[in-house]
């Protein structure tokens, strides 16, 4: 009698421990959902004035959490949330280092987003291209243990460039194998470093075998703040520039309409490509967005071709529109212009 007294409570203990193992026990797996709509008045000052105006522009989110079994469960039937790995997620990196590297997406990105909001109001400001931060260096590359995360190269081959596009493609028109010498800001030293270039997965093309972003400074008499601590990444850009012309402008362009969106924005004011959109779209809708911004990049036939399935961010968030039932308007756009060329009739 004794033993099956005690074998009752036992048995009721280990249910209760695996219920809260399942519930509380991370797992090597983190789950990306809809995250947060920010109005970009919370966070943007324009010249130590806040916007008072009705009406917004807002960022989107993706929002990331360690799953456990349950998460990981409901995450399976949910719609728009996605179970990655931490390979996936974090890219190799460690969360140091993936947390640095989505600090010098935002500070790019907001450098950017003031260059051409000042350019579009036609205001002066100086805008300077340092270089290109390092984000990551691939294992296989001839420079890994020479540059590192948080460096900045300045020149390949002695040449300076004016983007990290100019880099790139003079890097690529290359060949694999050919040596290069990278001039690189290390910890405020100058240094150099000669290496062989790699053939990228990414494009087979030669390369450094480096993940990179910009790094840039500006300098205008229009004084921009920005409060978005816990905020990383470059996909603001877009929504950053708009917020941005609003202020200096005070043209009320989204007529007190909610407006929110994504994508990146370059000096050349290009809108391009991010992740999770769909995600995004369900966040904005979720918030009461009226009209929705989505880059309408342009697939190329290799891309097609490797996957037959793979649509541009505006088609796939007009896909999650059609799924969420939602009235509010997606609006595909290639360049910023497009997106002020839209607003303006409003």
């Amino acid at each position: 009698m004794k033993r099956n007294s005690f074998k009752k409570p036992l048995i009721l203990f280990i249910i209760a421990l695996a219920i809260c193992a399942s519930v509380f026990l991370p797992l090597p797996y983190y789950i990306e959902k809809p995250g947060s709509t920010i109005d970009l008045k919370e966070l943007i000052t324009v010249n130590d004035k806040k916007d008072q105006e009705d009406g917004s522009f807002s960022l989107t989110s993706v929002g990331v959490q360690q799953a456990s079994v349950v998460t990981a469960l409901k995450a399976q039937i949910s719609p728009f949330e996605d179970l990655v790995s931490e390979e996936e997620l974090l890219g190799g990196a460690s969360d140091e280092e993936y947390d640095q590297m989505q600090n010098y997406y935002m500070e790019s990105s907001q450098n950017t987003a003031i260059q051409q909001a000042l350019k579009l109001a036609d205001r002066p400001y100086d805008f300077e291209y340092k270089g290109v931060y390092v984000m990551n260096v691939m294992k296989n590359s001839s420079f890994k243990g020479e540059v590192a995360v948080g460096d900045t190269v300045t020149k390949v081959d002695g040449k300076s460039f004016e983007n990290n596009q100019d880099f790139m493609d003079y890097v690529q028109q290359k060949s694999v194998g050919d040596t290069v010498k990278v001039t690189y800001e290390h910890d405020d030293d100058t240094k150099e470093a000669s290496g062989k270039l790699i053939k990228l997965p990414s494009n087979q093309k030669a390369g450094i075998g480096i993940t990179l972003v910009d790094h840039t400074d500006i300098t205008t008499e229009d004084e921009v703040d920005f409060d978005v601590d816990n905020i990383g990444g470059p996909s603001a850009g877009l929504m950053f520039t708009l917020e941005i012309y609003e202020q200096l402008t005070e043209q009320n362009l989204r007529q007190n309409k909610n407006i929110a969106g994504t994508g990146t924005i370059d000096n050349k004011g290009k809108i391009g490509r991010i992740g999770g959109i769909d995600k995004k779209v369900a966040s904005a809708d979720e918030a009461g967005a009226q009209i929705f911004f989505a880059p309408n990049d342009t697939l190329t036939k290799k891309e097609k071709k490797e996957n037959p399935d793979v649509k541009s961010n505006y088609q796939e968030a007009q896909t999650a529109a059609d799924e969420l039932d939602t009235d509010m308007k997606i609006v595909p756009v290639k360049t910023l212009q497009d997106a002020i060329d839209y607003l303006e009739p409003l």
